[in-house]
């Protein structure tokens, strides 16, 4: 590779969002770009997340891309192993593998406003390019909690996100931290190998059955004979989901008749009433991340396992202090303890026009214009954005319709300007940047519907909220209403920005035009 490389588009990332959006400049005609992907191969949070019993929370049909349905899920919630295996064969079928960059950590991007372009250094390299798209998902970096002693343990410590394989839990005495979408699959996959369990449980979930099937043969045969079997079954899925959505947004009192249910699941599988109650959340469910799990509870209520109803605070050699003063001698802690959503690491490495990074600009809290553009970072673009989570529903939903919202911001720079040759130089190059007040006049309109909600209202603390109690992950509507704000770029609500001239060594002139 030559030592600085000239894109149109670089792309960060190789989950759901960064190979959605390759296959996406691929179907718009774009060829010039680069995937660049920290890890060795593709996969995301998909690839990271491999501890024993790690699958999805939504049906796979669902959780697939409209545009590469896969009949032959195996299972109604599919594997982490087959998920991943479904983003190698996307990766494959749409040709994206010479595009893509691997070990190719970004480590910095800076906005170079003279050239109208991003300076982009990596690990294997340094790229520039006319349009970033950061597609590096709030699931990417793990948060480990900063307990005192913790550097003392001598047994084994990781994150759910980097389980060790080679580490052997059969016979050891382990703590799992965190009772989050993770603990409850990671805490039934282990309990039967290890000599004693114990979960330090800081707040209890609300746990639904999972609903989970093998998808047998012939109703495979069925799906790839008949395509739009599988578009149905997906259509069905995703317009349940979407019925739902006004039970979480605007009346989250008709949420009590799921709670009974939930407390129900619990009865069936937990007789010790001083277990049910220290397992029965005193918020509304919804709140928090309503977890589906069939043996998570059947799990708690054998006899190697010890749910300790407070958060760990203190380690002292092998022996773990939890808040409530109790004590637990392990030989491993296992960290369940989410990850980086509202301080994403990758803004501290996006750098501005008048050189302050995204994240010191978002030390207010997250805001995008739509999700995607922030002011002041011209042609650069997230994925996953602020207040694009879901509570209910399929991400991939939202990463298409952003993928529409990406398309068209391409093809209104292609009408503005004309694009530059391969060193990055000729043509009128044109760069968008969101305007202050439309991203205020966006984020103002989303919190004033996040009020009713009940993220805002069910009275828990959540990995939705930042450190100023403002909820910065979660749409609040449905994926429709978000597909329809994102169907086509308003330029009335970004300012155009011009290099006048953009042969090399000349000094380029950059002129604000209102749109």
């Amino acid at each position: 590779m030559a030592e600085h490389e000239h894109v149109r588009v670089a792309v960060i990332g190789s989950g759901f969002g960064g190979l959605g959006a390759a296959v996406r400049l691929r179907r718009e005609g774009i060829t010039d770009f680069v995937v660049l992907e920290r890890a060795g191969s593709v996969g995301g949070t998909w690839r990271d997340n491999s501890y024993p019993g790690c699958a999805c929370d939504v049906p796979s049909h669902l959780y697939s891309f409209s545009f590469a349905p896969n009949p032959d899920w195996p299972r109604s919630f599919s594997g982490q192993e087959h998920i991943r295996a479904y983003l190698e064969r996307v990766t494959d079928t749409f040709g994206l593998r010479p595009h893509l960059r691997f070990n190719a950590e970004v480590k910095r991007m800076t906005w170079d406003a003279e050239r109208l372009r991003w300076d982009i250094e990596t690990t294997a390299g340094d790229w520039s390019a006319d349009v970033v798209v950061s597609a590096t998902g709030p699931l990417s970096e793990p948060k480990l909690p900063d307990v005192p002693g913790l550097d003392t343990f001598p047994g084994k410590v990781f994150h759910s996100a980097r389980w060790d394989h080679d580490y052997d839990l059969r016979g050891k005495r382990v703590a799992v931290i965190g009772t989050g979408a993770s603990a409850i699959q990671i805490v039934p996959s282990v309990q039967k190998q290890v000599e004693k369990l114990t979960l330090f449980q800081r707040t209890p979930a609300w746990v639904l059955p999972r609903m989970d099937r093998p998808i047998g043969a012939a109703e495979r045969a069925v799906h790839r004979a008949l395509p739009f079997t599988t578009k149905l079954r997906r259509g069905v899925l995703w317009g349940i989901r979407e019925l739902q959505v006004q039970a979480f947004t605007k009346h989250p009192g008709e949420l009590g008749f799921v709670e009974k249910m939930a407390k129900r699941n619990m009865a069936r599988a937990i007789k010790d009433p001083e277990l049910r109650a220290k397992l029965t959340p005193d918020y509304r469910i919804g709140c928090k991340r309503i977890l589906l799990s069939s043996t998570y509870y059947p799990a708690l209520a054998q006899p190697n396992v010890d749910v300790v109803a407070s958060g760990l605070t203190e380690v002292r050699g092998s022996t773990l202090v939890a808040a409530d003063g109790s004590e637990t001698e392990v030989d491993a802690i296992v960290f369940s303890t989410g990850f980086h959503v509202t301080d994403m690491p990758i803004a501290e490495r996006v750098v501005g026009p008048e050189g302050k990074t995204l994240a010191e600009v978002w030390s207010g809290g997250m805001q995008a214009l739509r999700g995607a553009s922030a002011a002041g970072f011209p042609n650069w673009m997230t994925i996953i954005g602020p207040n694009t989570g879901l509570g209910n529903s399929s991400m991939i939903l939202m990463i298409e319709s952003q993928l529409n919202y990406m398309a068209d911001y391409l093809r209104q720079l292609d009408v503005l300007g004309v694009p530059p040759g391969p060193s990055g130089s000729g043509g009128g190059r044109v760069a968008l940047d969101a305007r202050p007040s439309a991203v205020r006049a966006w984020n103002h309109r989303v919190q004033e519907r996040m009020k009713r909600t009940v993220w805002n209202t069910g009275g828990c603390t959540s990995w939705y909220l930042d450190e100023s109690g403002r909820n910065t992950t979660i749409w609040p509507g449905t994926t429709a209403e978000f597909r329809r704000a994102t169907r086509r770029v308003d330029l009335a609500e970004y300012a155009v920005l011009r290099a006048a001239d953009a042969r090399p060594g000349t000094g380029a002139e950059n002129a604000e035009v209102a749109a």
